[in-house]
């Protein structure tokens, strides 16, 4: 459980130029859910996550993981990184050992692991993001852009996280990088279903895709939180936030617009294919 209470974080507080970039935030997130965190530019998603890792003391508040508040005086961040991974924007661009497998072995080398415990679990990382063994002993810079970020994904993974953060995972890729990636995420889910993953995202697609729950930002308050469909029903609020819905989501809403009665929760081309094709059969029913 991810329990955050009343967070605030305001830069360069008493300065200047003080900014307040999270206000009063309050959520909770329940262990093996699968989260999006949505917003503009400037909205406070990466600041937001940034706390969760405790890379970040908020300026007020509290953050609870797994019952432990990581934003206590005292607590071990070692043990809270550990516990709480966080892949970057563009990972890739951190990436800078000799070989693959010594890239996913920096964080569990460092954990003090026997070689043996440190190769297995450099193993179990690349199986998690879909790597070929092959890949071990080459040097991570001739790898395409969607093998890096994969690569950079497994060395979170090593440290076998019980929460996994990433921001803007598929930023940069192109579109054959982009599927490996989302396809990856929702793998590695099916086969760790304790572990919790949130993710930032500008493509409500890949929202739609992959989360159970979102989290809307906007000017660094928590405008909505909710499962996805009720999210994106909620399309003329988004907008007014200068957020998109799924290309889908827009369709239905103006099906509904011209006097189609059809649901509006539909956020999918998969379910949106299954309504319509229950619509048609009726219609010819008829």
């Amino acid at each position: 459980m991810i329990k955050v209470t009343n967070l605030s974080y305001i830069y360069q507080q008493g300065m200047p130029f003080e900014e307040t970039a999270l206000s009063d935030i309050s959520f909770e997130i329940p262990d093996g859910d699968f989260v999006a965190i949505i917003g503009h530019t400037g909205s406070g998603k990466s600041t937001l996550i940034q706390h969760l890792n405790a890379l970040i003391k908020p300026t007020k508040g509290k953050i609870e993981i797994n019952g432990v508040d990581i934003t206590a005086p005292d607590v071990d961040l070692r043990a809270v990184r550990r516990d709480v991974g966080l892949v970057f924007q563009y990972p890739e661009h951190q990436l800078f050992e000799e070989t693959v497998y010594k890239d996913i072995a920096f964080g569990p080398k460092n954990m003090g692991l026997s070689d043996d415990e440190i190769r297995q679990r450099v193993l179990d990382a690349m199986h998690f993001v879909g790597l070929s063994e092959d890949l071990l002993e080459k040097s991570p810079f001739e790898l395409s852009g969607g093998q890096k970020r994969r690569v950079a994904i497994a060395g979170v993974l090593s440290m076998r996280p019980k929460v996994l953060i990433l921001d803007e995972p598929t930023a940069g890729l192109d579109p054959k990088g982009r599927d490996e990636i989302l396809n990856q995420l929702v793998t590695l889910h099916k086969e760790n279903e304790n572990m919790t993953i949130i993710f930032v995202s500008h493509s409500m697609e890949d929202v739609a895709m992959l989360a159970n729950n979102v989290l809307v930002m906007n000017k660094g308050k928590l405008a909505m939180k909710g499962s996805v469909a009720d999210v994106f029903e909620r399309s003329a609020e988004l907008r007014e936030m200068g957020l998109d819905v799924p290309q889908i989501t827009e369709l239905t809403h103006r099906l509904i617009a011209a006097g189609v009665d059809i649901r509006p929760d539909i956020y999918t081309v998969k379910f949106a294919s299954e309504i319509f094709a229950e619509l048609l059969k009726e219609a010819e029913n008829v």
